[in-house]
């Protein structure tokens, strides 16, 4: 996706993946940050970390408190700090700033809006799921104005602690943890299970029937369809993957890095044809 963005740019950069160790991240960053690296996406177990270790934050990962997303700066003739990758050749100099972004809060919310039409404002919501993913969700939703919350997670006192910081934070939204005993119009499913081929669905169906939501969105996008959206199909709710979200919170990284606008539709493209392979629809 984002060396289809990149080319049809015209940059001559290339966007590639490694391997880090959690106790290693601070080391890959100062590497990054020594060989001029324009930028770097992070993700699970990385978000939270590595809000902790770059020098600057954005309003976004001030907001959310994790950060996907770093781009490396330094300062230009009038002593501006400017994304490196604006300068023609890497600057001489030892002082380049890390400043990080949260791109998947922002993300999460067009990807309803377009892929299941779920407007988030005054919506009944049930999340699963309050780990780094989940609690950024569960924040940007409470943010967006949805007038009752559900948070289910396999330890209840970290469903609790996002719940807690919910409430001081928006007072407005109704939020509880545990199962509705009600229709909800999204269940939102933020956790990995639903990755690997044994995995079975992450709701409890006795506690919460999935005929019960009118629409599920699934993070994940790899199995394109989990369990859980299987079931959500059959049961008729509308449904979809995490692609949405995967691809807005890799244009908006893209353009952060650039400072211009992203492709949108190549990144699409390609993705899907990562994701679906000759089956993209």
């Amino acid at each position: 996706m984002q060396n289809a963005g990149i080319a049809a740019l015209g940059l001559d950069w290339r966007y590639l993946a490694f391997d880090v160790r959690p106790e290693e991240l601070k080391a890959a960053l100062e590497g990054a940050r020594a060989m001029r690296f324009i930028g770097l996406n992070l993700t699970v177990p990385h978000k939270l970390l590595m809000h902790d270790l770059v020098d600057e934050r954005d309003e976004t990962a001030r907001t959310w408190g994790a950060v996907n997303t770093v781009r490396f700066e330094a300062r230009d003739a009038t002593g501006e700090w400017t994304p490196l990758g604006a300068f023609a050749t890497p600057p001489e100099t030892d002082e380049i700033l890390a400043r990080g972004f949260n791109t998947d809060a922002d993300a999460i919310v067009r990807a309803l809006r377009e892929d299941v039409a779920v407007e988030p404002r005054g919506a009944r919501v049930l999340l699963l799921g309050a780990g780094g993913a989940g609690r950024t969700a569960a924040l940007r939703l409470a943010a967006e104005g949805v007038a009752e919350l559900w948070l289910v997670n396999r330890t209840r006192e970290k469903a609790e602690r996002v719940a807690a910081e919910i409430r001081a934070r928006h007072p407005a939204v109704a939020v509880a943890v545990g199962y509705p005993r009600e229709p909800v119009d999204l269940l939102l499913n933020a956790t990995s299970r639903g990755l690997r081929p044994a995995d079975g669905s992450p709701l409890d169906e006795a506690a919460f029937p999935l005929r019960e939501a009118a629409a599920v969105y699934d993070m994940i996008y790899r199995p394109a369809e989990t369990p859980l959206l299987r079931a959500a199909r059959e049961a008729g709710c509308r449904a979809a993957n995490g692609l949405g979200m995967l691809l807005y919170q890799g244009t908006k990284a893209l353009e952060i890095w650039t400072g211009r606008p992203a492709p949108v539709a190549e990144m699409r493209r390609a993705l899907e044809a990562n994701i679906y392979g000759d089956t993209a629809p």
